[in-house]
Order: C-alpha cells, then structure tokens, then sequence
C-alpha cells in the first residue's frame, strides 16, 4: 500500500506536523453554506409549525366567545323542544366539556379533519374545496395586475424620485392605499354598477354569473363579473407595493456600484434594470409572499360586498351564525397561508442575499 501524504508527514522527523483539515470545513466553502442553509431553513420551519400551533389554538378559544347559541340559530326560529336541542348539542360535540371539544379539535385538526360544518352538514374541508377556485381567481387576477403595476409605478417613481410624476404616483398611492376596501367597492357599485346621474351602470354589482351560459359566453360573464372586485382590489393593494418597491430602490440609489456601471457608460435603463433593481427586490419579495398568502385566503370585505362565492364570503355567512367548525377551518385555512408563505419567503432571502442567515 502507497504510504498517504498524512503518513509521510507524521513519519519524517525533520518536518514539522501540518495538520489536516478534516470534517465540514475540508470539503470547502460550499458544504459550509449548504450546511448553514439547511441550520437556517431548518430554524424557519420550526418558528412556522410553533406558529400553527398558536394559530390552532387561539382558533379553538376566540371563536367561542362570540355571543350566540349555533344550535338555536340553525333551528331557524322554529319551536324546537329542549330534548331536541340536546340531541343537536350531542350530534355536534357541544354537550361535552371545553377541555374535552379542545382535544378533540386537536386531534382531529392534525390529520386533516376539520369537522362538519353545522349549517351545511358537509365536511368542512369540502366546502373549503369548494369555494378557494373562486377565492383564487378573483384575488390571483388582481395580485397579478397590482404586483405588476406597484412594481412598476414604484421603479419608475424611485428612478425619477421629485419629479410630478413622482409626486403624483405617490400622493394617489398613498390616498387610495388609507381607504378602506369595503367603502371603495360600494362606490365602485354606486358609479359603476347602478350608475350615477347620466352614466348608466356598464357592470354587474354582486354575484360570479348570470346563469344560463355555456362556452365561451360563460367565460365573458364570468370575466364581466370580476372587473369591479378586480378593479377594487387593485386600487387598494397596489400603492403598497409600489411605496415599497421605491423606497427600496431608493436606498439603492446611492450605492457605488451604480456610480460605476454609470462611469463604464450604461445606459440608465441597463443600470436600473440589470443592477438596480435586482438588488432592491429584498423588501419586494417579501410583500410578494405576503400578498400571495392572502390570495390563498382571499379578501372578506370584497368579497362579502361584491357577494362574490369565494372563502371570504363563506366565512363571514359563517361567523353569522356562528357556525364553530367552518369558521376555525377557515380561520386555520387563512393562518397556514401566510405562516407557509412566509417560510417560503425566509427561504427565498438567502437565494437572493447570501448574507442572509450566515
């Protein structure tokens, strides 16, 4: 057997010992970062499941000190005997103990089980199921459209920062940003919707179609039902990307490594949108996935307004009776979106700044 060089080393008398690297920081620079990537992403996902476990809880308790008897309520007002009404309590769970319904939801909870809603007698993930495809294409249309023009309106804004053109990004931004969504979606059904004065109304005020349609006909009222939720939903969402995104790259616009690329005769353009921007995304991304999780959980108030027949609307016409189950699995539903979202987005950090979770 050829002798290594570590015996060679160990075997010579008139050579001084070199020690050799050994473990993690022998396989060099990038073990070491997979490694640290792994403790931080490690780290992140833990923080996320203590999160939802928070979540699970404080769902279980807040929901219970809404005023009301669900039984009672489902009843509709009919006169009902009290033998009745204790069969309904035991079919339901809520003859047992707090403690008792406590664990009871845990367990459940925890293999994907959230109950059967009291009004709909269906399984609540069911219902879920049934309402996020609507949920998703009203707020996936309007998180597109929003993210793209705040981003855009945001780079163009920093990049011409004092300008008027600036001045009345952000001013309007900041405006439509304070209003509340609810009170902007009745105006938009006042001026849009039932008309104002001599401007008749060119869009439907609630609801996801007319009825009655197939093909591509459908597809064009379903399409015409969304602009005003659509456009509500866009108007409040995206100055916040845009504030975002231009102080960003407002922070960025002073840094030397622009002046350089400057010096070496870029255009302005090539500068921000090869250097730039780039380097600004940081705060963005973070929004981004922000937004996402609440895409996913949807928008009550316009929903509820435009009476659109999506998760929002689901939980509010839950929270009415209150139908206990429905509404901690929508609760819980809305929760993991964005603790998942951003998990994602404390992953992504390190992709886009290595300097992150060193």
């Amino acid at each position: 057997m050829q002798p290594t060089a570590r015996d060679a080393v160990s075997a010579s008398p008139d050579t001084d010992a070199v020690p050799v690297p050994d473990g993690p920081a022998a396989r060099g620079p990038r073990a070491r970062t997979a490694a640290g990537y792994l403790r931080y992403g490690a780290a992140k996902a833990g923080g996320a499941a203590v999160s939802l476990l928070a979540v699970l809880v404080t769902g279980f308790f807040l929901f219970r000190l809404i005023p009301g008897d669900p039984v009672k309520t489902m009843t509709g007002g009919r006169p009902v005997s009290a033998a009745q009404l204790a069969e309904y309590r035991r079919e339901f769970g809520l003859d047992l103990p707090v403690w008792e319904q406590f664990t009871d939801y845990c367990r459940k909870a925890l293999t994907g089980d959230l109950g059967t809603s009291y009004q709909f007698r269906t399984p609540v993930v069911d219902k879920i199921g049934e309402a996020l495809p609507n949920t998703l294409l009203l707020t996936g249309t309007a998180f597109v459209l929003y993210t793209a023009l705040g981003m855009f309106l945001g780079t163009r804004s920093a990049w011409r920062h004092g300008r008027l053109g600036d001045r009345l990004n952000t001013g309007l931004a900041l405006v439509l940003y304070s209003v509340p969504s609810f009170w902007l979606g009745l105006l938009a059904i006042i001026v849009f919707g039932v008309g104002l004065g001599p401007v008749p109304g060119l869009f439907p005020t609630g609801g996801m179609e007319t009825g009655g349609k197939e093909g591509f006909a459908y597809v064009l009222d379903v399409a015409h039902h969304l602009v005003l939720p659509v456009l509500t939903l866009v108007a409040v969402e995206y100055g916040q990307t845009l504030l975002v995104t231009r102080s960003a790259l407002l922070d960025e616009m002073g840094s030397d490594y622009l002046t350089t690329a400057r010096a070496k005769g870029l255009r302005d353009d090539l500068v921000r949108r090869r250097h730039a921007v780039p380097n600004a995304l940081l705060p963005t991304v973070t929004l981004v996935f922000v937004n996402l999780g609440r895409t996913v959980a949807g928008v009550i108030l316009v929903e509820t307004v435009f009476s659109w027949p999506g998760l929002g609307g689901l939980f509010y016409q839950a929270l009415s009776v209150p139908d206990l189950p429905l509404v901690q699995g929508l609760f819980l539903f809305f929760a993991s979106a964005v603790i998942i979202m951003n998990t994602l987005a404390d992953l992504v950090y390190p992709l886009l700044d290595p300097r992150v979770g060193r």
